[in-house]
């Protein structure tokens, strides 16, 4: 047993290392400007994720704005952003938008850290697991907005099957056109889970779902029990993209 008297060894023997703001938490997370509920399961509640995360608001950046105008003019915002976020602590960048796809090489090369900015970039990943003549399939918040350029940006083939929440009475209207602050949830899980139900239903040959809007995480498990098909969400995502800046250390067996 140690010392109790020097629960931190002996003077010089461990030095705590400095040189950032924070500590413990290497990922950062790029926030849209918006003010609708962030329930438990989704990436803007904190309670989500099962390690300490840094967030920073890009003013500007509205739902409407990154989805259905392609971000247009807010690249340098993100990438100032990003910075703070890296001059804090952070060691990795993800956001809070998957159509931010469209900028995943401008800031990866701008940040020179790892960036993770949609959770399609699982697609690839997804195909590979699945047999012959199966694919993967998309459930977007908007698939009338989600453009070629999105999927180039990531590598995902264009001819990716796709389904939006557009035609829904909760999701859409609440998260895009920020038509009020509350969200029911049972309401947004049955838009999220019709156009799953709609994609498959179009596509047989789907055998796997990725939801791209960072907000349907919370409704991944009823998409499951609805379709039977794996799906894969923003939470698949980041919590793999941050175990590689956290490894976990296993204990030699006694």
């Amino acid at each position: 047993m140690g010392d109790p008297l020097r629960p931190f060894g002996a003077p010089g023997e461990h030095v705590a290392r400095g040189g950032k703001a924070l500590y413990g938490a290497p990922l950062g997370i790029l926030m849209l400007e918006a003010r609708f509920a962030r329930i438990h399961g989704e990436m803007g509640h904190a309670g989500t994720w099962p390690f300490p995360v840094i967030y920073r608001i890009v003013r500007g950046a509205s739902p409407d704005r990154v989805v259905c105008d392609r971000a247009r003019g807010l690249l340098d915002d993100f990438i100032a952003a990003a910075r703070d976020l890296i001059d804090l602590g952070a060691e990795a960048i993800t956001t809070n938008c998957g159509f931010l796809s469209i900028y995943q090489r401008e800031l990866a090369a701008a940040l020179q850290v790892p960036v993770a900015t949609s959770s399609m970039m699982q697609v690839p990943w997804v195909q590979a697991t699945l047999p012959p003549g199966r694919r993967p399939g998309i459930v977007t918040i908007n698939a009338a907005g989600l453009t070629p350029a999105h999927l180039d940006g990531i590598g995902v083939p264009r001819d990716t099957p796709v389904t939006g929440t557009e035609g829904g009475t909760e999701f859409f209207r609440t998260i895009i056109k920020a038509e009020k602050d509350d969200l029911d949830p049972a309401l947004a899980c049955a838009d999220v889970v019709a156009a799953a139900q709609a994609l498959v239903a179009r596509h047989p040959e789907v055998g796997a779902i990725v939801l791209e809007c960072t907000n349907m995480s919370p409704y991944s498990a009823a998409v499951q029990a609805a379709t039977g098909l794996p799906v894969y969400d923003i939470y698949s995502l980041i919590t793999w993209f941050h175990a590689g800046l956290r490894p976990r250390r296993f204990a030699p067996e006694r």
